[in-house]
């Protein structure tokens, strides 16, 4: 049995890790974290959790968690996730991050593209890629793992396999993707309100969002040279999901079999 702990359990992101935990027939869950709801029932914030996995939600004590986990998902914003999981990883327990910090090989296109100087430049070496159809056997032996981004994971799953194989051209990868309003964190917006975002439809962080150099990165790895590609994100009045529609073209001789 794994025992698993999860700091940020209370973020869209922390919570869909804690309900899929939950329901694992080798994982137990041994602290979950959040410094917003502290001392107050799961059921209290999900109502979901009511007579089923409802532990009560602490504040953060690293040493009585790495006490009793083998695992530690860390569910931060950027920069904060990063300091926690050196500080775990000091004490020698597994990290998952499911922010940005430990996503990249290049730290200068990480601080370029999140705006913020990283504060764990040393522990980023260590750090694996967190996507399972690429990296499966480093993640199996890493001891801090990097999960990856939504829009990438789609992209990425596409387009390597193709790019690795020849089958597309490198130049004129085109990804128009569209998200559920969830994928941007629980924070309050307005901009995501509820009048701001129902019923409409509109293009979000063009030519900027921070996933296109995570996409770029892990493609161009794939294709064994420098990709780029245009990236348009989109948000749909939904609560989760995504849905990317890739266009590229076929490399010359390229034969339907």
């Amino acid at each position: 049995m794994i025992k698993a702990s999860i700091i940020g359990c209370t973020g869209y992101a922390g919570e869909e890790l804690t309900r899929l935990l939950t329901g694992h027939k080798d994982v137990e869950i041994t602290h979950l974290v959040s410094k917003s709801f502290a001392g107050k029932k799961l059921s209290e914030v999900y109502g979901n959790y009511f007579g089923a996995e409802d532990k009560t939600l602490e504040a953060v004590d690293l040493d009585a968690i790495c006490q009793d986990s083998d695992v530690v998902f860390t569910a931060l914003p950027h920069g904060a996730s990063a300091e926690t999981a050196a500080d775990l990883y000091k004490k020698g327990v597994k990290v998952i991050d499911l922010s940005g910090d430990f996503r990249y090989d290049d730290i200068s296109v990480y601080e370029a593209w999140y705006g913020v100087n990283h504060p764990a430049k040393a522990l980023n070496n260590e750090a694996i890629f967190g996507l399972t159809e690429t990296y499966r056997e480093q993640i199996k032996t890493a001891k801090i793992v990097g999960n990856p981004g939504c829009y990438t994971t789609c992209a990425i799953v596409a387009l390597a396999p193709l790019l690795k194989a020849g089958v597309i051209r490198q130049k004129g990868i085109i990804i128009d993707a569209k998200s559920g309003i969830s994928g941007a964190g629980r924070k309050e917006s307005l901009a995501l309100s509820f009048c701001e975002s129902h019923e409409t439809f509109k293009a979000y962080s063009v030519a900027g969002h921070r996933h296109t150099s995570e996409i770029e990165q892990e493609i161009s790895k794939a294709a064994g040279s420098a990709v780029t590609v245009g990236f348009t994100p989109h948000l749909l009045p939904i609560k989760r999901g995504i849905l990317e529609t890739i266009y590229a073209d076929l490399s010359e001789g390229v034969t339907r079999d």
